[in-house]
Order: C-alpha cells, then structure tokens, then sequence
C-alpha cells in the first residue's frame, strides 16, 4: 500500500517514516516538508539516508498526497482541517498526529482558542488509542491520534475507572517529557543552554491534552507537564482517591487483567524507566494504593515519539486496514 506522511521533516514526521520503513505493507511514496519543500530528505534527516533514497519532501498539499491508501499527517494543530476535507474518502485512510479531530468542534475552540475550520468531519473521527477503542478503529477512514501525555495517563488510570474503583474528588497528573514532544522548531527554552542540567513545569491549569484526558476518563483532571534534558521518553504518575478497601494488589490485578492480552501495554511491579520504552511501540504500568492516604497512584512510561505518537499512528493504521497490530512496530526498547 502507498502511503504519504505530510510533515516528514518534523521529529513525528521523520519517525513515521522510519517505522514504516520496516513496514511488511506500507510503503512511503510522498513526503511532506512545507518549509523544505524540494530539498532532500536525507540531508535534512540524514538517519533516514539507507531508507529514502533520492525522496525530495513534497508540498503539504491534498494534490501532492493524493490517491494514496494511506496519509499519515504530522502537521502543527490547526494545519490538517484545511487538507483532511479534501483527502477523505473510500479510497484513503487519513491517520492525523495532531490535536484537529481529537474533540468536538465546542471542546477544540475552547482549548485551542480557534474555531475548527471542518467540524462537519469531528464526528466521524475515531480516536486512536487502540487499546480504548480498538473496535471502533476497524475501518476507519479518519483517525485522530492520541495526544503524548493523554496516552500515557489514559492507559495507565482507565482500567480503574472501568472497574469504578475511583471516587470524583479529582485526578492529578504529574508528567515529564522528553524536548522532543516539542518539535522541531527552534525556540529559546529548547536551547542547549537552557535545557541541560534543567526541569521546568509549563502549561500550567491550561495544557491542552487535559480535555482529553477528560474526555476519556470522565473525571476532572489537573494536570502539570514538565520538561526534562531529554530527547526521548515520557513518564505519568497519577494520583487518584481510590474508594475504601482497594489494595496494591488488587490495583496491579486491574492492570493485568486489562492489559495482559496487549501486545504494547507491560504491567511491571517496580516503577518503570523511560529507557525501558524508549524507541518502541510499548507502555509500562504499575501502580501502589497508600493505605495511608487511600490515593492510588499509578506510573507510566512511553517514548513520546513511539506509543505517545509515530508509533502509535501505525497501530492504529494496522488495525483500520486489517492487518496484523504489530506489523513494522518494535516491543522492545533500545537499551542502553
């Protein structure tokens, strides 16, 4: 099948293409770079140079992506309602990274300041966190692709609200980062300087994934991201009021009895590591009940640019064209 990834040039971008380069079915036809546009993509992203051949990035256009089985589109938020319109259709699975279809059209506006310039299609996009919504992505023609810390947060504290073991008083999240999560783009705060030896909060009350959170969960989330001197990588602690008699283990059993038959999701019994997902498809969990407290805290790692974005999109471009879930995608972390 061919495939066009749109913002190839872009850290999700660039991954996509080199996952889907180990891919038995999907072939990367276009490239997308809009501030690159006829320049080689090997020279911009010279890691993917053994994979992409002579490829120039194409403009990020609908005529530049069209007639291909599958478009992934890694663009900044805002910038797919004005193509998706134009590529949606029988012959095309339209698999969008970024924040357009991820909330209705009243959500969007409120979180993102913008009114949606295609509210007609939010309805018929189905999210994409496989492991929430797996049936639903079945043929999908429009996926919105999970947000980074909304995917590490849902996976790790939805099997307790399935199993109605929380009470209402609030959800807290604590999560860091990798820079990566912030792209490519130059900016002051991601430069060396003020980045290395360094942990700063950000988004503080209005980070934008806290209405997906929300939107999954059912709970009022407070939520506080943090940004580490690190490329890659991704790790939640959740805090929520867990109701009386909820144990350790019977928290850890949750987790396994909702996520022993995934093939991406690990329940460990130590607090995970960043490096143990770094450069794969994968998620660990764990969690701990404070009797002492009765919060139930859970913890989750994810490479952000794996499960938390590239890598999930092709899981769920797997599953809405049928083929087997973990084609192309690693399990397995790079270590050291």
């Amino acid at each position: 099948m061919k495939v066009g990834v749109a913002g190839a040039s872009g850290y999700a971008g660039a991954e996509l293409v080199r996952i889907l380069a180990s891919h038995p079915e999907l072939e990367v036809a276009v490239a997308t770079g809009q501030r690159n546009e006829g320049s080689s993509v090997a020279e911009h992203t010279p890691s993917l140079t053994g994979v992409v051949g002579s490829m120039t990035y194409a403009p990020t256009t609908a005529e530049a992506l069209a007639g291909l089985d599958v478009v992934f589109l890694a663009l900044p938020h805002g910038a797919s309602q004005a193509i998706v319109p134009d590529l949606v259709g029988p012959s095309t699975t339209v698999i969008d990274l970024g924040a357009d279809f991820r909330l209705d059209p009243v959500a969007y506006e409120h979180w993102y300041g913008e009114t949606h310039a295609a509210p007609s299609l939010c309805d018929g996009a189905v999210y994409g966190l496989v492991e929430r919504n797996r049936t639903a992505l079945a043929g999908a023609g429009l996926i919105a692709v999970p947000g980074c810390y909304p995917t590490a947060t849902n996976l790790a504290l939805a099997p307790f609200v399935d199993a109605g073991v929380l009470t209402h008083d609030g959800v807290v999240v604590d999560a860091i980062s990798g820079v990566s999560g912030a792209g490519r783009a130059a900016s002051d705060r991601l430069h060396f300087s003020n980045l290395d030896e360094d942990v700063s909060a950000y988004g503080l009350l209005t980070h934008r994934h806290t209405a997906e959170m929300e939107m999954v969960l059912g709970h009022q989330v407070l939520f506080t991201p943090h940004l580490a001197p690190m490329v890659r990588g991704m790790l939640a602690t959740v805090y929520a009021v867990a109701v009386e008699g909820l144990t350790t283990t019977a928290a850890l059993d949750l987790l396994h009895e909702a996520y022993d038959s995934e093939p991406f999701v690990h329940v460990v019994a130590e607090p995970p590591s960043t490096k143990w997902a770094s450069g794969s498809n994968s998620c660990f969990v764990t969690a701990r009940v404070d009797d002492r407290t009765g919060r139930l805290i859970v913890l989750s790692a994810i490479d952000n640019l794996g499960k938390g974005a590239a890598g999930q999109a092709v899981q769920c471009a797997n599953v809405a064209l049928g083929l087997p879930e973990v084609s192309g995608l690693s399990i397995a972390g790079v270590y050291p």
